[in-house]
């Protein structure tokens, strides 16, 4: 559906008499921008293949980028169809309930009097990002680069905030595995690291359009606008070592999680072996004493079932001293 659409001029949001903001309209709107020197940006969310498809008949979009927006489930990429470009974000949120990362996508259409985004998914609603931008003329002024680095801006942000949940998780599992407790951490760092390859997919690609941005590389983005893109990508980057720090550690974790189990399994083996020693002892005297021979020490002794018992008692009393001082028991 459509969210919300606009025009922009030095800045400041403008108002279009005789406007009524449907897909129908936007050719009015584009020409009302171009009148004065401003650009148009049309927010969506799910739309529709008729609903897109009215708008990038308005704007002249590339079927293929079309497809890809409506479809979504694509990877991070910038591209260029003639005079506009294309670019696709995925976006992130974390449910700390499931320890799981859910994502979302934000297409983005790019030409010299426009902007059209395009929103999948629950995360990162764009309306704070239009408020925060609208408030800014400064920035807004820059034109539809504006825009784009508003989204990426807000994007990246949520990155941030995504891994910063998860460093909270791993600390915990950290904390489990090296406790003195018996858990059981292998799910959950499972878990965590599929998490992790999912954040990993939506941040790595992105550097290589944030990289052209922020170097001056492509036309739309003016020099003006390139540190505003520097400061995504270094937030980005420090996102990206955050993630790949993250992974490292529970992969470290994992290794001694499954230490931790090899000495809690020793040290069970020993206290299994320690007790049954205690057992087989007392076990080999009674078997011997039971053997029905006639001719056998002690079995005319009348102290001999005291000291049998005696023996076994002695016995299994020296072996649990020197089992409690091995540490096995």
């Amino acid at each position: 559906m459509i969210v919300d659409s606009a025009v922009y001029r030095q800045g400041t949001r403008v108002v279009v008499e005789d406007g009524t903001h449907d897909a129908h309209d936007y050719p009015h709107l584009r020409d009302a921008a171009a009148r004065g020197g401003g650009f148009v940006w049309v927010g969506l969310h799910e739309p529709s293949q008729e609903e897109l498809g009215a708008v990038a008949d308005a704007f002249s979009l590339h079927p293929l980028a079309v497809e890809d927006a409506v479809k979504a489930h694509q990877r991070p990429k910038l591209e260029r169809y003639g005079d506009s470009l294309f670019l696709v974000l995925k976006t992130l949120w974390y449910v700390d309930e499931e320890d799981a990362v859910e994502t979302g996508e934000i297409s983005i259409f790019m030409g010299a009097d426009f902007v059209v985004t395009v929103r999948h998914g629950l995360g990162s609603g764009l309306a704070a990002a239009r408020e925060s931008l609208e408030s800014d003329a400064h920035v807004l002024e820059h034109g539809p680069a504006a825009v784009v680095y508003a989204v990426c801006d807000r994007v990246v942000d949520e990155y941030v905030a995504v891994v910063d949940e998860l460093q909270v998780d791993v600390d915990e599992v950290e904390v489990s595995v090296f406790s003195e407790e018996r858990t059981n951490d292998a799910v959950r760092i499972y878990t965590l690291k599929r998490e992790i390859a999912e954040v990993r997919r939506a941040v790595l690609p992105l550097r290589e359009p944030m990289s052209r941005f922020a170097a001056g590389q492509v036309r739309e983005v003016g020099e003006e606008a390139a540190p505003f893109f520097r400061d995504v990508l270094d937030h980005l980057a420090r996102t990206a070592d955050e993630v790949d720090s993250l992974d490292t550690l529970l992969s470290t974790a994992f290794e001694a999680h499954v230490a931790q189990l090899s000495l809690q399994q020793n040290d069970d083996m020993r206290k299994i072996s320690a007790g049954a020693a205690l057992v087989v002892v007392p076990t080999l005297i009674a078997g011997i004493y039971g053997m029905n021979f006639t001719h056998m020490p002690e079995l005319g002794w009348t102290l001999g079932y005291p000291f049998a018992l005696l023996l076994m008692g002695g016995v299994s009393g020296l072996l649990w001293w020197f089992f409690r001082r091995s540490g096995w028991l």
